[in-house]
Order: C-alpha cells, then structure tokens, then sequence
C-alpha cells in the first residue's frame, strides 16, 4: 500500500519580511483607487528578485480583499452595508465608475451618501447631522412617521436613494430626473433616528392619474405589512386630494398581488358597509368616489376574485360569505397593528406644484 505524501506545512515569514508585507499593504491600501476599467499593470519579472515580487503579489491580493474589490465583471456590486444591516443586492444599479470594482458599499442610512469603505463611511457618520429624511414630517402614528421629499429640493438625496433601490427593483428606470417627483418615506424612530423602511414615489402632476411610480420595502423589513402600508397609505392621499388614482403599469408579480389584494379588502369593506342599505343597486362609480380606486381596477378585482357576475342582462355583485369572515379577522387584526394607517395621524394638504415640460 503507498504511503500518501503529507501536505507540506507552510514556512511562516520572518519577522522581517512579514513586517515588510505589511508595510506593503498599508501601502496600497491607501494608493489603490478603483477604476472604471483596471489599469494594465507592467511587467515587473525581471526588475526585483522572485521572492520580493511574490511578496508584492500577496500584499496585493490581501489589500484588494479587504477593500472588498471583486473579480467578478458580471455583479460586482453584491452587498450594501446599511445602518446596522448587511443586505444582499438584487440587480445592478447605474452608480459612478469609482463604485463598479468593489462587491460591498457602504450607505449612510440618514443622508443616503455612500462610501467604498467601512472607515470613510465611520468618518462620515461622525460628522453626518441627518436623523430622519429630509422634507415634512406629514404621518406619525406611535414610532412610524411619513416623510414627503421633493424631489426638486433635495436632488442629491432623491437621487442617491433612486440608485439603492435599483439593487432591488429590476424594473426602475428612474435615477436621476427626481425633479418631478414626490417621495414619501416610511421610517420606524428610535433614539439614534428615524430608520427608512420603505418609500414610494409619484409625479407631481400625472396626466394618466397615476398615484404611485415606485414602491419599495427594504428587504430586511418585507413581511411585515410595510408594503401594505405604504399602498393604502398612497390611496390616502388621493383621496385627501379629491381624485381617483391607480398605480403606474407595469407591475411587478409581487406588486400586483399585494394591489389585489388590498383592492379585494377594500371592496368588500365597502360593501359591508353598505350591506344594510335599502338600495339594492351598487354603482361601482360611487365605490371609486369614496374609495379612490380607478373603476377599471375595482372591476378586475372583482372579476379576478369571482364576484362578479352577469345574469339576465344586469352584472351582479356577490357577496361570498368565506370572503367576508375572513375580512372581517383581518379588520380585527389590523386594529391592534401599527401598520393600519390611521387618517387622523395624516397633517397634509395638496400642494399645486408648477407643471413640467
């Protein structure tokens, strides 16, 4: 039987070299800045002896891994660092050059400025005076507050929070023309601030009636009724604002479920209430007035869910029974949840913006 070879063990440096090692990466470290495309590097074989130059190569290799450079051309961008969370990315996003050759950026989670690295980002926040978003503070309910931004008066910050949620929205186009845009944040406060949880935009002035552009929750806050929140919270407006709106096409898989289904529990809200009128006939105009909803939308929903029937000439309105218990749960629930938007909590009036050409 061959004996196996045993794996060599390998020589540590001595003192000398291993402090010349270091020495070479605080070197790089601070003269290694990235590129949009890697300068060619020239050829060094030859011009020091092979053991200082397989040095250099391993000073060079543990500095572009503790700057978090990638070799990866399809997705460098893998991770965010954000307030006291690591989030992984989705899709890439259009953000400068300098950013393209690392996998890990770091974003202050009050002002949105980002940083190639965790000791920039450490300088920042000392000095960073941001707790919340910029704008008003419009809804506060407990420790959940709305901000309105304008994207007009604070274009860097619209900006920069454009770029992060294209790591997580596949479809977003919009990066740069915040200026006809409203954004409105969803923030948790606690003593160190008020931490973004989500947010969603819309224009300004919409000649299809569009009440929402963008919708995100943060990752680590999906499944907790943000979503929700946000999309009633959306309808809210509308109707403070006396209109009718619908949110802009296309939407995503999980955009459209989340729609239907509080467009589902809306509808069959409203025909709770006006199950014991003497009137038999439900406009599904007077639904739109009071609810806000586009008619088209409440009419999809309806057929979408089975409620909607046409029988001898005239379309009827079922009420199924399973469909209405299991509103009525989640009415009960929605009670006792911070996330149920309360209208009272809402200090806002409609502002006419001047239109854009």
């Amino acid at each position: 039987t061959a004996t196996p070879t045993p794996t060599p063990t390998p020589t540590p440096l001595p003192p000398h070299r291993l402090a010349r090692l270091q020495q070479l990466q605080g070197i790089l470290a601070s003269s290694l800045v990235p590129q949009a495309q890697p300068r060619p590097e020239p050829p060094l074989e030859g011009l020091t002896p092979t053991s200082d130059l397989l040095l250099f190569r391993e000073a060079q290799n543990l500095t572009r891994e503790a700057l978090g450079y990638s070799d990866n051309k399809e997705n460098r961008l893998q991770l965010i660092e954000f307030g006291k969370y690591e989030v992984g990315t989705w899709y890439k996003s259009p953000y400068p050059s300098e950013c393209s050759w690392i996998s890990k950026l770091y974003i202050c989670e009050f002002c949105l400025k980002y940083h190639l690295s965790s000791s920039t980002l450490h300088e920042h926040a000392k000095l960073c005076t941001w707790h919340h978003p910029p704008g008003t503070e419009i809804y506060r309910k407990e420790k959940l507050s709305v901000f309105e931004v304008d994207g007009e008066k604070y274009k860097v910050y619209c900006q920069n929070l454009c770029l992060m949620a294209k790591l997580f929205l596949e479809n977003k186009t919009l990066y740069f023309d915040v200026e006809p845009f409203l954004f409105y944040l969803l923030t948790q406060y606690d003593k160190q601030g008020c931490h973004i949880l989500g947010y969603f935009s819309k224009e300004k002035h919409s000649s299809q009636g569009f009440n929402l552009s963008c919708i995100l929750v943060m990752p680590q806050h999906m499944k907790k009724g943000y979503g929700r929140m946000l999309i009633e919270f959306s309808y809210l407006l509308t109707r403070r604002e006396d209109k009718i709106g619908s949110p802009e096409r296309p939407l995503s898989d999980l955009g459209l479920i989340s729609y239907r289904s509080y467009w589902k529990d809306t509808v069959l809200s409203y025909l709770t209430r006006h199950s014991n009128s003497k009137q038999d006939i439900v406009s599904i105009r007077d639904m739109s007035q009071e609810t806000g909803i586009a008619s088209d939308d409440i009419i999809s929903t309806l057929q979408f869910y089975q409620l909607l029937k046409y029988w001898k000439g005239n379309h009827i309105v079922l009420k199924k029974k399973d469909m209405l218990e299991k509103l009525h749960k989640k009415v009960e629930q929605l009670k006792t949840s911070c996330t149920a938007v309360d209208p009272a909590s809402l200090h806002w009036a409609p502002t006419n913006y001047p239109s854009y050409s």
